[in-house]
């Protein structure tokens, strides 16, 4: 990494073992077995729940993925060539369902979403536990940062600003939605200027680069504080 953020020595690098993990479904688990649906909820405090909200190119809101609904979709965005450079999942359907069924198969700490204006499916987010996430092992992290990660899938919405208006909003979502969570984290890939730029249009700042394993990352943070001060 070759700079970190400039707030490091109130922050830790937190990478939590699985016993550890585990104790937030121990926390809602019931013998019926609602407890496993409870502590996937609870990592990020209702997702689903977070919208809509209003915004200047229409109502947004973020929806939880179905794969039996959702998956060609997503499937076809994974293969856009402008997608495929950074997400890497181009191939047949299965390439994609593989990567979305492991999160939601996982404990709740990332969730896979559409992002839907005016009722109309146009990208893809993935809202996640940034510090119970490989990411906190590459840079400082708080507890219960979260991270985004997203994708515009229509080319008509590209090159418009709507990413900037649409990162801005899921950050304040998080932040309303998720009291305990203090900042929003994203990582895109350096290479991915239009990405960085919207990010820095959304209110986050530049906290460095962050070598990853798949790649060279800007590390942008949005403070709640910046949020609160508008």
């Amino acid at each position: 990494m070759t700079s970190t953020d400039a707030s490091a020595e109130d922050t830790l690098d937190l990478h939590l073992p699985a016993e550890l993990v585990a104790s937030f479904g121990d926390a809602g688990h019931d013998p019926a077995g609602a407890g496993t649906a409870l502590a996937r909820a609870d990592l990020l405090d209702h997702v689903g729940h977070w919208g809509p909200a209003g915004t200047s190119e229409g109502a947004f809101h973020l929806v939880p993925v179905d794969v039996g609904r959702d998956l060609p979709l997503v499937a076809r965005w994974m293969n856009d060539p402008a997608v495929a450079a950074y997400w890497e999942l181009t191939g047949p359907q299965s390439v994609t369902e593989e990567h979305v069924r492991a999160q939601l198969a996982g404990d709740g700490r990332s969730v896979p979403c559409l992002g839907m204006l005016d009722g109309v499916p146009m990208s893809y987010w993935e809202v996640y536990r940034a510090d119970l996430d490989p990411l906190a092992r590459y840079c400082p992290v708080r507890p219960h940062d979260t991270g985004v990660h997203v994708l515009i899938g229509e080319e008509t919405h590209r090159g418009r600003g709507i990413g900037t208006v649409l990162i801005r909003t899921v950050a304040d979502l998080i932040l309303a939605g998720r009291p305990a969570c203090t900042r929003v984290l994203a990582e895109p890939d350096v290479r991915n200027r239009p990405s960085v730029a919207a990010f820095l249009g959304a209110g986050f700042r530049s906290a460095g680069e962050v070598d990853l394993p798949d790649k060279r990352a800007a590390l942008m943070i949005r403070e709640r504080a910046a949020r609160e001060s508008r």
